[in-house]
């Protein structure tokens, strides 16, 4: 399905029905990652999985690509479908800072979060190095170039060994990554701001997973989101990495069921 923003086309999945449950991927990625939870969970909720502007089937757009910039495509992408009752926000790693961003402006839109591989700190030093390089080299030559040195560490090492189909499913969804797409969300995330003050004034029930494997966010990040936001709780799934919901399905599903049903 697809809709037109205010200055772009984006595509997006909408299946099931209740309560509606906003699924926002991370980066380098697109709403396909996703799809265990569109078919696992559709009896659970209303998915809604967009394609972030540059990813998937949505319109690559110049320039930086901040996370209030693509909060307020969600939150647009809400509207334009007809959804303007509060809903469950749930993001994986760069999607976690665009909920961070969401409950930020639209507080009243949200129902409660869902965060998987995130963290509330902002980049370190290091860290905003590491994107400049990424973004240099994505210029000079394009996605495949920043696939190679991401794919490793994006799934535990045993998913990497053991699952070889998995590891090409992901390759080919962040290949297919524009590189319009690949440097906006890196500048968005190295200029993002510190959402360590906004987890005390969250009040809406928080469920944060992470992998005990995630090799790109230690699980002591994970373990302060929870231990800063009331009336939230922590699982850590064994054996999976950063993209735990493709690497353990149906323990991430079924976490975020009981979650779904006990709102």
């Amino acid at each position: 399905m697809e809709i037109k923003l205010n200055d772009f086309r984006m595509e997006y999945n909408d299946v099931g029905m209740g309560l509606p449950l906003l699924l926002i991927h991370g980066y380098p990625l697109n709403r396909t990652l996703w799809d265990p939870q569109i078919q696992g969970l559709q009896n659970e909720a209303r998915i809604l999985a967009p394609d972030l502007r540059g990813f998937g089937g949505s319109d690559p757009m110049q320039g930086a690509y901040s996370m209030d910039l693509l909060a307020q495509d969600c939150f647009e992408f809400l509207n334009n479908i007809g959804v303007k009752q509060p809903v469950v926000v749930g993001g994986l790693s760069m999607g976690g800072y665009i909920a961070f961003a969401f409950y930020r402006l639209f507080p009243d839109r949200v129902a409660a979060l869902l965060l998987s591989s995130t963290r509330a700190a902002p980049d370190s030093e290091e860290a905003k190095s590491g994107r400049q390089k990424s973004v240099e080299l994505a210029m000079e030559r394009g996605a495949s170039a920043v696939v190679e040195l991401m794919l490793p560490k994006m799934m535990s090492p045993k998913t990497y060994s053991e699952q070889p189909a998995l590891v090409d499913i992901v390759q080919k969804m962040m290949v297919s990554s524009s590189v319009e797409g690949i440097v906006g969300s890196l500048l968005g995330m190295q200029a993002r701001p510190d959402s360590t003050p906004t987890l005390a004034l969250i009040d809406k029930p928080t469920l944060v997973l992470h992998g005990a494997d995630d090799q790109l966010i230690p699980v002591k990040d994970a373990q302060t989101l929870q231990a800063a936001i009331k009336n939230s709780r922590l699982e850590v799934l064994p054996d999976a990495g950063h993209l735990l919901n493709l690497e353990q399905p149906e323990r991430f599903n079924q976490a975020v069921a009981s979650f779904i049903n006990s709102l």
